[in-house]
């Protein structure tokens, strides 16, 4: 599972979690190609930002999170397209979405501050 002490691990696990049921009912609805290029990218968030927890350097650990950032303004842009092309509320997902990539953003922001 997720470290209960790191809130961004847990956000971006709970997250993914959210994507792969939304993506579901996505699938029900025989939306398979946005389904499958939403859940790549939403899944992906976390899975980039638990990467960036075992970095080799803190230019890796950049790295890794500006990935995480990419893969998460990708997943909103998935998530407006399913908002407008569907009748389904995806405001939550994409406030989640933005707020991690907030996060993300602060994250990133203050690293490359304090490089030695």
């Amino acid at each position: 599972m997720t470290d209960s002490k790191n809130p961004l691990l847990t956000k971006s696990f709970d997250f993914a979690l959210l994507i792969v049921s939304f993506c579901q009912e996505l699938q029900s609805q025989r939306s398979y190609v946005i389904a499958h290029q939403l859940l790549k990218s939403g899944t992906s968030v976390g899975a980039n930002i638990r990467e960036a927890q075992h970095a080799e350097s803190r230019a890796d650990f950049i790295h890794k999170l500006k990935i995480a950032s990419k893969e998460c303004e990708e997943t909103t842009y998935w998530l407006e397209i399913c908002q407008a092309s569907y009748p389904m509320n995806c405001d939550t997902l994409i406030n989640e979405s933005l707020q991690i990539g907030k996060l993300l953003s602060r994250i990133i922001s203050t690293a490359k501050r304090n490089r030695s």
